[in-house]
C-alpha cells in the first residue's frame, strides 16, 4: 500500500524536505490590494517580506479552492497512490481544511482521503507532516498514519516571540492574546497555539529574554521531545538561536522560514519553535 502525504503551504517547510519525503503542498495564496499571488510559487518567502514593507496594511490570505485538492489527490492515485492523509492548517483559523474535506469527498470511490485538523500552525504542523510521511515511507497503513497524524496534533506545540503584535490585531487573529495589548509597547510577547488558537504565552522585556524563554521551554522537554523545528520571519539571528537550543536536543533541528500565510499574522521578525511531548 502506498500511502501519501498532502498538506497546505503554511506548514512552512523547507523545500528539501518537502522533496526529499514525496509531500505534496498545496497553496494558499496572498492579496496585496489588486494583486494576487500563490503563495511559495508566484511570491517567494523573501519578496513577501519586501513587499509588506512597502504596504502600509496588511496582505489577505485566502484558502485553496476544493478543486486544488482535488487535482492533487488524483494526481496521486494516477502515481499509485492508495491512501492518503491530509494535514491541514488549524481549521479554527482557516478554511483551507474545509476545501481539502470537500475535495476528499469529490474523489471518495477512487482514493480513501484523510482529513486531520493539526490544530496547529507553522512548523507546527510542518513537523506533523515529517512525521507521517516517514511513517508511510517506512510502509505504515493508511489508518496507522491517520492515527498518527491525530496523536500528534494533540501533543504538539508551538511557541513563539513576536517583534510586535501589530499584525495579529490588524489581521484579527489575535485570540485570548489581546491581553497584551495594553503593554505591548514595553514587551515582546510570547504567543502559544493552544487548541488551534493563537494565545497568550507570556511576555518578556527584551528579545534576548524572549529567546532564553522560548529555550526554556525546549530544555523543560529535554529527553522527552521529539520532532525540534525552529520557525523565523526573516529574522537575523536565527543561527544563534539554534546554538542556544542545541544543548537541549540531540536530534535534527528543522529550520524554516515562515512564510505569508502565518507571518502576515505573526510579523517580520517573529521566531518560535515547535515540538512534539509525550501523552
Amino acid at each position: 500500500m502506498s500511502v501519501r502525504i498532502v498538506t497546505d503551504s503554511s506548514c512552512d517547510l523547507p523545500d528539501d524536505a518537502v522533496v526529499e519525503h514525496g509531500i505534496r503542498v498545496v497553496p494558499l495564496s496572498i492579496r496585496f490590494g489588486d494583486d494576487e499571488f500563490i503563495d511559495r510559487e508566484e511570491l517567494s518567502t523573501s519578496e513577501f517580506w519586501a513587499r509588506c514593507a512597502q504596504q502600509d496594511t496588511l496582505p489577505e490570505t485566502a484558502a485553496p479552492a476544493p478543486g486544488q485538492f482535488e487535482s492533487v489527490y488524483r494526481e496521486l492515485h494516477a502515481d499509485g497512490a492508495t491512501g492518503i492523509v491530509v494535514v491541514s492548517l488549524s481549521g479554527a483559523l482557516s478554511a483551507t481544511m474545509q476545501s481539502a474535506e470537500l475535495a476528499a469527498r469529490s474523489v471518495a470511490d477512487e482514493i480513501p482521503v484523510r482529513v486531520v485538523d493539526s490544530r496547529t500552525v507553522s512548523l507546527g504542523v510542518g513537523t506533523i507532516v515529517l512525521a507521517c510521511a516517514r511513517a508511510a515511507a517506512d510502509g505504515a497503513a493508511l489508518d496507522d498514519v491517520e492515527q498518527l497524524a491525530r496523536e500528534l496534533a494533540e501533543r504538539t506545540r508551538v511557541f513563539g516571540a513576536l517583534d510586535t503584535l501589530e499584525n495579529l490585531k490588524k489581521g484579527g487573529r489575535i485570540g485570548n492574546a489581546r491581553a497584551l495589548l495594553a503593554t505591548a509597547l514595553a514587551i515582546k510577547p510570547i504567543i502559544e497555539v493552544i487548541d488551534g488558537q493563537v494565545e497568550q504565552g507570556g511576555k518578556q522585556r527584551t528579545r534576548s529574554k524572549a529567546l532564553k524563554f522560548l529555550v526554556d521551554k525546549v530544555a523543560a522537554e529535554q529527553g522527552r521531545m521529539t520532532d525540534l523545528a525552529v520557525l523565523h520571519a526573516d529574522c537575523s539571528d536565527v543561527d544563534q538561536f539554534v546554538e542556544m537550543l542545541q544543548p537541549h536536543y540531540d536530534g535534527e533541528i528543522v529550520i524554516g522560514e515562515i512564510g505569508p500565510v502565518i507571518g502576515t499574522h505573526a510579523g517580520r521578525g517573529t521566531i518560535g519553535v515547535a515540538f512534539a511531548v509525550p501523552e
